[in-house]
């Protein structure tokens, strides 16, 4: 902190490099080398860095008591219940009735399903974490689209960029605001214009950013966006499931008769999955390893081509024939339906080996196709490690998705053929989160304590059920949190904040306030698509206001721009958790993002800090 109140009071020289700055600066390097290669988990990386900047205590500073302060925080217990809140009003279904809202207005004009999609959007990703926003609305606007014979591609990128203005309404409408606020609270022991931030109070500069964003996205935006993914489309055609997908009958006298379906796997190996059973013409979807098999029936197999050929020699099957469109695949609702699904962020897939037999057993979903990034994986999609975004195609019946779509593991890609949301207690949820705002923006608790005490609400009143409060939380996110606060502790703490705002003030003190103020903004939009927008606030945080000081101008104007910028990483698909929910089912390519949203973020950065000018002042 010294160090800090040091450059505040403008310094002639250069502050000394110290050994303490040092180890500092290669832990940041190490954190941001983790983030970037995604070697570990994102909460794996965020405890090691706990570990490791109390293991470097003489140097960091971080004595066990901070280092493990961060899971203490305000910032990260108001996270953890904005998540529960979240998951509450996920349950009534509300959400869903802003999609059918949407789909009875669009129609199969783009402009309006662009409309609807951005006000559906932005004033609830205000209010509620948007990443289960997206998550919710990721089927909904697919089917959107498909209605109104629409390439999904052209709204699904517009969705996430939605969420994310629209989550800088208020305080709550995303985790790193709160970290901000919490991250500002602390500085403002060295610099007194800043503050924790009141519920409200950059809402005025908020509705502005997504008012230009969603000018941009309906007039401007789709028309950079590549129909990727073509309106209604054939599934197994786009995933070239008829490659990779036959058809075998079981033959008199063969020895597949009488066993069953786990039987027939063990013996053809673990390349070939059998994803459906037609016996005297019901079929059968995902069947369960216990399923028998008579002679006559028709195996519906998943494999690669090699494995194809290789069951032309099997004794007792027989190749009948191979698939090529949805209507080959499946007969209709009843018996099975194709779809995607993804990968959430806090899925228990997440680096787990693809094993279609464990899939249909445990999701009762048979495995068809793979996407990764925008890719088609072919052949050889068994052993693959699962991560987060990565689209399976699968087929399963209409009760199996409507399970699957109240699950945290994945995202259905369409929506549930019969949903079972809990809407009688709609009325409650929305009267309780009202409360939790009211009573923050009136100040007569902290935004911490009524949150708490919206999550007891909502379980006494019955919109969640005591054992979905865990289901609710993004376990990675407060892991995250609790391992960068320390983090930025360790930076002031040394002057390791303090001497890169040297730097800055050094190489671009000569430049106007206004520039400076907007180099930070994209200085901190580039680092996000990095690494974290948690991480990149806690790190730029210090640096900014010292660097602000130092020139004579408004910390907490540096502040709001990089708090503003953190959640506006529009330029790939992993800067944001959201751009990658919508990665799988727009079939995107990564340039597609940067296309759309390089201009996007360009625009918004001018009138972000033009709007900071005026509103605070610089």
């Amino acid at each position: 902190m010294l160090a800090l109140a040091v450059l505040a009071q403008g310094p002639a020289t250069r502050p000394e490099l110290t050994t303490d700055m040092l180890v500092v600066f290669g832990v940041v390097a190490l954190a941001m080398v983790l983030f970037v290669t995604e070697r570990l988990p994102i909460d794996v990386t965020a405890i090691l860095l706990i570990v490791i900047l109390v293991v470097l205590e003489p140097w960091t500073g971080v004595d066990p008591e901070t280092g493990i302060s961060g899971f203490a925080n305000d910032a990260t217990i108001t996270v953890l219940a904005m998540l529960i809140l979240s998951g509450g009003i996920a349950r009534t279904g509300l959400v869903q009735e802003l999609g059918r809202w949407m789909a009875n207005f669009a129609g199969g004009n783009i402009r309006k399903q662009l409309f609807a999609t951005v006000v559906a959007t932005s004033p609830v990703s205000g209010f509620l974490n948007n990443t289960p926003v997206v998550a919710l609305l990721v089927p909904v606007v697919t089917d959107v689209a498909n209605r109104g014979n629409t390439s999904p591609s052209k709204l699904l990128i517009p969705l996430s960029y939605a969420s994310q203005v629209g989550g800088m309404l208020t305080l709550i409408g995303t985790s790193t605001n709160i970290l901000a606020s919490d991250v500002s609270a602390r500085l403002g022991a060295d610099y007194p214009e800043l503050h924790r931030f009141s519920m409200f109070e950059f809402t005025q500069l908020g509705a502005i950013v997504v008012i230009v964003g969603a000018l941009y996205l309906i007039f401007v935006g789709h028309y950079l966006i590549p129909e990727r993914v073509p309106a209604r489309p054939d599934y197994v055609e786009e995933y070239d499931v008829g490659d990779y997908v036959a058809d075998v009958a079981v033959v008199p006298g063969s020895p597949f008769v009488g066993s069953t379906v786990g039987d027939a796997t063990d013996r053809l190996g673990d390349e070939i999955d059998i994803v459906q059973v037609v016996s005297d013409e019901e079929r059968s979807v995902a069947p369960r390893r216990g399923t028998h098999l008579a002679e006559g029936d028709v195996l519906v197999v998943r494999t690669d081509r090699d494995a194809i050929t290789m069951l032309e020699g099997v004794t007792g099957l027989e190749l009948v024939g191979d698939p090529r469109s949805d209507a080959e695949l499946a007969t209709g609702e009843e018996t099975g339906i194709i779809t995607e699904l993804v990968v959430s962020l806090d899925s228990r897939l997440v680096g787990e080996r693809l094993d279609p037999e464990s899939f249909r057993e445990e999701f009762g979903a048979a495995v068809l196709g793979l996407r990764r990034r925008g890719s088609l994986v072919g052949d050889r999609i068994v052993g693959r490690r699962l991560d987060v975004g990565d689209t399976l195609l699968v087929q399963a019946p209409p009760d199996t998705l409507d399970r699957l779509s109240r699950r945290d593991d994945v995202i259905v890609a369409r929506e549930p053929p019969r949903p079972g949301y809990r809407s009688d207690k709609a009325p409650i949820a929305v009267t309780i989160m009202i409360g939790v705002v009211a009573i923050a923006a009136l100040e007569f608790y902290p935004i911490l304590i009524s949150a708490l005490a919206g999550v007891v609400a909502m379980v006494v009143t019955g919109v969640l059920k005591p054992n979905e409060l865990y289901d609710a939380v993004e376990w990675d996110i407060i892991f995250l949190l609790a391992g960068v606060i320390p983090l930025g502790v360790a930076l002031e703490q040394s002057g390791a904040a303090a001497y890169l705002a040297f730097l800055v003030v050094e190489t671009a003190g000569f430049l106007p306030t206004l520039v400076v103020l907007w180099l930070f903004y994209i200085v901190t939009g580039l680092i996000t698509e990095m690494i974290s927008n948690n991480a990149s606030v806690v790190l730029l945080l210090p640096v900014a206001a010292a660097a602000a000081a130092a020139i004579g101008s408004n910390p907490f104007a540096f502040v709001m721009a990089v708090t503003f910028a953190a959640s506006t990483a529009f330029l790939g698909p992993v800067g944001y958790q959201t751009n990658l929910f919508v990665y799988g089912p727009g079939g995107y390519r990564f340039t597609d993002y940067f296309r759309v949203g390089a201009p996007l973020q360009l625009i918004l950065s001018i009138v972000t800090v033009v709007g900071i000018a005026v509103i605070w002042g610089i």
